[in-house]
């Protein structure tokens, strides 16, 4: 699989924010990040989508991926939903 860098990666940025489309595939034997050919991320969590599980799980995976804490990744749309849209927040 390709490192994803930053140059890489069609986002929205804004100042020190960016925004991502996401595609979150939860309960994943094999989780990881992969770029889909439209751009979209592709985000695998081994976790359940209930009570919020896989998308704590979603925060955590992005903020390692780019290396800012947790508190910077904020989910602004598809919270309930796998297509999502992520805000990464003083990158």
């Amino acid at each position: 699989m390709p490192l994803l860098t930053l140059d890489s990666l069609p986002c929205i940025a804004l100042e020190s924010d960016m925004r991502l489309r996401v595609r979150v595939s939860p309960n994943s034997r094999r989780p990881g990040i992969e770029e889909l050919p439209d751009g979209t991320l592709k985000v695998r969590v081994s976790e359940p989508p209930q009570e919020g599980k896989a998308n704590q799980a979603v925060i955590e995976t992005l903020a390692r991926h780019f290396h800012v804490p947790k508190s910077s990744i904020r989910i602004l749309r598809g919270a309930t939903g796998r297509d999502k849209l992520v805000e990464v927040i003083e990158f």
